[in-house]
């Protein structure tokens, strides 16, 4: 199962170049793939700061991801319990939510992040 880091969701809805080779080969084949509310959120406040210069709102985002049978997974206080413990090696909250839904669901995580390998996740790009 995976989860997809908000870059990776961008790029497959945009059919983008940037995502590997290897990302759209499990993202074709793959039963589960799922994205964090946090993703949207994250959109939401860079497209309000003027850094993400995209054509969809958060809810058109989420009903394209769901169209393409990306299930949304909420945040839950149990996430937060990995949150509150966890390494501070990245500093990216949405970043580190993903981690955290990584960790207690036992997701790979699609992302060409660096920094995230260095938790106790599985990653794939």
């Amino acid at each position: 199962m995976y989860i997809l880091d908000t870059h990776t969701l961008l790029w497959f809805l945009d059919k983008s170049e940037n995502l590997s080779q290897n990302v759209r080969n499990i993202i074709a084949s793959a039963d589960d793939l799922f994205v964090s509310i946090a993703t949207f959120w994250e959109i939401a406040i860079k497209q309000n700061l003027g850094k993400l210069k995209i054509d969809f709102s958060p809810s058109e985002l989420e009903a394209l991801a769901k169209s393409q049978s990306i299930q949304i997974l909420p945040v839950t206080t149990e996430y937060l319990d990995i949150i509150k413990n966890l390494e501070r090696i990245h500093r990216d909250p949405f970043d580190r939510m993903i981690i955290a839904t990584a960790m207690v669901n036992d997701f790979t995580i699609l992302t060409c992040d660096g920094i995230i390998p260095n938790y106790k996740v599985k990653t794939a790009w």
